[in-house]
């Protein structure tokens, strides 16, 4: 496989990625790439690329009704109130991953934003976008990068600001999945104009 758009059992054209299972057809058509904004919805998706990482997104992603109910649907305010007892109850739940330093971070990250003003995690991430004009769609799936220099930066102003397991590769496939870059492949059929 060259790694460019691919025909779906549907005839549609889309990254190859998307084709492996169902929740990935799903999850490619109608959210990756599609532009989030909100503080608890960053937050989550925050949360959920940290939980991700050196795992597969499937795994993730088939597992996303679980961390809602476990992390109170990634309500900033009511996580940062969970108690070492909601930690505790964290690392015997089947639902989630069950990662100390994982479940650790995404605690202390929603006491941190907790503090925060109203829309400045939304501001801070979405200041990072890159312009999409200036960045030509890629052809295949060698053409799509793992860290860029704004995910370098963005992941640098997260954990300066006291942001935990945000690495400049986790930035990037949030900025990926938050919509902040368009990674669908130039003929992919999802591919915003």
């Amino acid at each position: 496989m060259s790694g460019a758009a691919v025909p779906g059992p549907d005839g549609v054209l889309r990254c190859p990625w998307a084709l492996s299972t169902e929740d990935y057809v799903a999850y490619h058509d109608e959210e990756w790439g599609r532009p989030v904004r909100g503080d608890d919805a960053l937050y989550e998706r925050l949360s959920l690329e940290a939980f991700q990482s050196g795992l597969s997104w499937i795994t993730i992603l088939r597992r996303r009704e679980g961390f809602r109910a476990a992390f109170a649907d990634f309500r900033i305010a009511k996580v940062a109130a969970f108690t070492e007892a909601d930690q505790e109850r964290l690392l015997a739940d089947p639902g989630i991953i069950r990662n100390r330093a994982k479940i650790s971070a995404t605690l202390a990250n929603a006491r941190l934003l907790a503090e925060w003003a109203p829309g400045e995690l939304d501001e801070l991430i979405w200041s990072f976008a890159p312009d999409r004009a200036s960045r030509p769609a890629p052809g295949t799936l060698s053409d799509v990068p793992a860290v860029t220099a704004e995910s370098t930066t963005l992941s640098k102003a997260l954990k300066g600001r006291g942001i935990r397991f945000v690495g400049p590769t986790t930035a990037y496939a949030l900025m990926q999945a938050c919509g902040l870059v368009d990674d669908h492949l130039a003929d992919c059929a999802a591919r915003s104009s």
